[in-house]
């Protein structure tokens, strides 16, 4: 308990700085969050399609819809908050200067993936889905007890920890590969497909999308779990996942430092 204080501490430091330079640089701090906003529209556009349209998906109602896509956009926030983190981890790698992190007395992957935090693009997105799931959550009718409220927010943590977790394993790759433009690409690709409910997909996607690769475990969990559509299967699986995908990506990135050699060496 005293070393996670003691991580927690740190990463509330980061937090501080972060904030400090962004606001040092206002202009860029404004313009990050302009853009974010003009695609936080862009994502608003699906919610006003289904309410024009009217028409439900299966179970889901117009007003289940706007809490998952309100979901989707809150984690998209806390996302994009530290993935510029993971982006930079390439050159770090070519340029060498992740050895002026390895000597430091911290976990290095805490060190390299968390040391920045953009605000700019998690404010938006925080109000934005926030509100949205408050709204959904209203007008369909869902429980609003302790039960649920901890519920959902547990499958939120748990869902943070996942999209950390498992959107970190191919930049580790980094450690092997040259050019790391396409992970970029293909992670992004595989973070927007929460931007509708899984259940708009088929049974054998959806699947795929649960179990080996379960990004729909991300945002789609809370939301189902609010519904009462969470098997117990699935409930355990919320969990594990997380926990799976953190125990891979701690071992992958052990066993990558292992065959790394310094940029100078």
């Amino acid at each position: 308990m005293k070393r996670i204080g003691r991580y927690c501490k740190l990463l509330g430091i980061f937090a501080k700085y972060s904030l400090m330079s962004a606001l040092e640089y206002r202009v860029n701090f404004v313009t990050g969050v302009t853009v974010e906003m003009g695609w936080m529209v862009i994502k608003l556009l699906y919610v006003a399609i289904v309410y024009k349209a009217g028409i439900n998906i299966g179970i889901l109602t117009p007003d289940h819809i706007l809490l998952f896509v309100g979901t989707y956009m809150l984690m998209t926030g806390i996302f994009m908050m530290y993935w510029g983190n993971f982006s930079s981890l390439p050159g770090m790698v070519q340029q060498g200067e992740l050895d002026l992190y390895i000597v430091k007395p911290v976990s290095l992957q805490f060190l390299v993936t968390l040391r920045r935090l953009d605000f700019a693009y998690l404010l938006p997105e925080l109000i934005a889905g926030t509100a949205m799931i408050v709204t959904g959550w209203r007008l369909a009718g869902l429980p609003a007890g302790v039960v649920p409220i901890a519920g959902f927010l547990f499958y939120l943590a748990c869902g943070c920890l996942l999209a950390y977790s498992l959107f970190l394993l191919p930049y580790i790759l980094s450690f092997w590969i040259i050019s790391a433009g396409g992970i970029a690409d293909i992670s992004s690709a595989l973070w927007d497909f929460n931007n509708m409910p899984s259940m708009i997909y088929e049974k054998w996607f959806r699947r795929i999308g649960t179990y080996i690769l379960p990004v729909f475990v991300i945002t789609n969990f809370p939301g189902l779990f609010l519904m009462g559509e969470l098997s117990p299967w699935a409930c355990v699986w919320g969990v594990a996942a997380p926990v799976l995908f953190f125990a891979l990506s701690r071992a992958l990135w052990k066993f990558s430092l292992k065959k790394y050699s310094s940029a100078s060496s």
